[in-house]
């Protein structure tokens, strides 16, 4: 796929809650280099699937009345996708939480069952605070592995971060000297994508839609030319930008939650019968990257998760 498509060509991104194609992140144009060069040979295009806060083990009826089903249409969706994508990334809250440490693992067994069934070939996970605040991460450590870890691919630099598993919705001092030593040897010219759960600036900190310390991550993110931050927790499309740095919040699979500050406080959105999957759904991105300046060109278009379904006019 990636040799035969024109760095110009408008790329479609779509996915439960976001996909990206790696050519539509700033400065990865640049990163292709001229052709048939040493650059162009190690990036190469690619798009990955972000899926976020599937809250496996929820009930609601009023909510969502789905809550088991959701995210098994998500799934086929994507194994829809053709190709398929690199890789799958979960943004947090796997589970719904609960402190029966138990249940706790019994849902995470559950959802990896059900994550399991995707075609893709890798899949990545992060924690969120309903997976890891009350145990500080232990059981998600157990079913997944580390809470925070970097990797590269096709190109592109990728850091997964956790700000849930300490009290304080922070990253902490440990975990931000190891994004340091991390970024130490980045180059800074090279395109930087970030994974978190919270978002890493002060979105709405009343509604606990911040990291404490995030400001701290972004600080040593400012150097580097080319970041953009994907995260989930908000339950909803969010785009923001701290100077150069680009954010992204995804759409959930559970349930919507109002807009910052819109409602007087931060509760789900009730199910609409006559809508049914109201606010859970696919996002197109469509991205031109401009290669003089390296900035990506994206073009936003939601599509209802229900359109996705034959016949579904209602939860099966």
């Amino acid at each position: 796929m990636a040799s035969q498509m024109d760095r110009l060509t408008f790329l479609k991104v779509m996915g439960i809650g976001g996909a990206v194609f790696a050519t539509g992140l700033p400065g990865f144009a640049e990163a292709l280099g001229p052709t048939g060069s040493k650059a162009g040979a190690a990036a190469s295009d690619f798009y990955w699937v972000q899926l976020s806060d599937t809250h496996w083990g929820f009930e609601g009826p009023k909510v969502n009345p789905d809550a088991t089903g959701t995210l098994g249409k998500a799934i086929d969706a994507v194994n829809a996708l053709d190709p398929q994508p690199d890789f799958v990334i979960f943004t947090g809250d796997l589970t719904h939480d609960t402190d029966d440490p138990l249940l706790r693992r019994k849902r995470m067994a559950e959802f990896k069952q059900q994550a399991a069934r995707l075609r893709v070939r890798q899949i990545r996970y992060l924690p969120g605070e309903h997976d890891a605040a009350e145990d500080r991460g232990e059981a998600y450590r157990e079913a997944f592995g580390v809470s925070h870890y970097a990797f590269a691919h096709r190109g592109v630099n990728f850091i997964a971060l956790d700000n849930v598993s300490q009290v304080g919705s922070v990253l902490g001092a440990e975990q931000l000297k190891w994004l340091a030593g991390e970024l130490s040897h980045t180059p800074k010219d090279e395109p930087l994508v970030i994974f978190a759960h919270r978002p890493l600036f002060d979105l709405y900190p009343d509604w606990d839609w911040a990291t404490t310390d995030g400001q701290k991550a972004l600080d040593l993110l400012k150097d580097h030319r080319f970041v953009t931050v994907f995260y989930g927790h908000i339950h909803q499309e969010h785009h923001h930008r701290t100077g150069h740095i680009q954010h992204h919040a995804a759409t959930s699979l559970i349930f919507p939650l109002p807009a910052p500050g819109s409602a007087p406080k931060r509760a789900p959105v009730p199910w609409d019968p006559a809508h049914p999957y109201r606010g859970l759904g696919f996002r197109q991105i469509h991205t031109q990257p401009q290669l003089k300046s390296g900035e990506g060109l994206q073009v936003l278009a939601e599509k209802p998760l229900a359109g996705s379904l034959k016949g579904a006019g209602a939860p099966a």
